[in-house]
């Protein structure tokens, strides 16, 4: 006997959110699936260049308040840790180096991000974690200075300009660098000025789609660290309210997830340095670790 079509149909709408669910998240809670390996990066050989891997990473990391317009995670940095990501993208100001979005501070701060990473590092021994600082203060120079004052002699903050192999820095966090902030590793982000200014989805996805080719080259060479970003905000365009962070991650995820899915096909795999994200699920980050399994 068949399935009537009007349960086939919500079935297949069921399904179809239930993937959604997995590739995009903007609920709190993480519930971690059974079978999902946090030390993810306890499997990379020693000896590999940490630009040579693809890692999965959000885009203002800790934008956790602020509504639609200045929200772009929902885990806290704990949580992102424990699901795989290990890059983060703080935006940093003041005396007190606070984690802001735009006008909103984020309840946190720098001092305190580096605190609860080495917690992580207590439990999860071989894992690094890859931080970008952005100084947004009117003095960015003072908020670099307090960097270094917070850093100090520590030893398990990597801060030199040279590519380290991932042995060197399993335990670490490792910096990386772009523009005013000059501690750690550079980056070499493949989008272009503007580029987070989204009107269309599908403009945005052939934009990603040539960014990660580029990112792919990169990695190939083994002589730059890549940054792509999946992110974007229609805020600054025309349209300024049609695709706030969190409606755009919605649409962009799930088209993500199946392009991914598409290039872990290929022999040998591609890499992809980092890719930043906004609400990224439990199956789009751990499809971006998947790139590096061996063939």
């Amino acid at each position: 006997m068949g399935v009537p079509g009007e349960i086939l149909c919500i079935l297949m709408l069921l399904l179809h959110k239930s993937s959604q669910q997995n590739v995009f998240n903007d609920k709190a809670t993480l519930n971690l699936p059974e079978n999902d390996v946090t030390g993810w990066m306890e499997a990379l050989n020693d000896d590999t260049l940490i630009s040579e891997i693809t890692i999965p990473g959000t885009h203002e990391s800790l934008a956790l308040y602020g509504g639609l317009f200045a929200e772009c995670q929902a885990w806290r940095l704990e949580d992102q840790l424990k699901a795989g990501i290990r890059y983060f993208d703080l935006r940093v100001s003041g005396n007190k180096l606070k984690i802001v979005h735009g006008w909103f501070g984020q309840k946190t701060s720098l001092p305190e991000v580096v605190i609860k990473i080495r917690n992580f590092f207590k439990e999860f021994k071989r894992e690094v974690v890859l931080l970008r600082v952005k100084p947004v203060s009117n003095n960015k120079e003072s908020v670099l200075n307090l960097v270094k004052i917070l850093i100090g002699n520590s030893t398990d903050i990597w801060v030199q300009p040279s590519f380290p192999r991932i042995g060197e820095v399993r335990g670490k966090i490792v910096f990386v660098q772009k523009n005013s902030f000059t501690l750690g590793i550079t980056l070499s982000e493949t989008d272009e000025k503007g580029d987070y200014k989204v009107t269309k989805v599908t403009v945005k996805e052939e934009k990603i789609k040539k960014h990660l080719e580029e990112a792919a080259g990169n990695c190939r060479a083994g002589a730059n660290l890549s940054l792509s970003y999946s992110s974007g905000t229609s805020l600054g365009t025309y349209m300024p309210f049609h695709l706030l962070p969190k409606k755009l991650a919605k649409e962009i995820n799930p088209w993500l997830y199946d392009h991914l899915t598409k290039e872990l096909k290929k022999n040998p795999k591609p890499c992809f340095g980092i890719i930043a994200m906004d609400f990224p699920g439990i199956d789009l980050i751990q499809i971006i670790i998947k790139f590096n399994t061996p063939s």
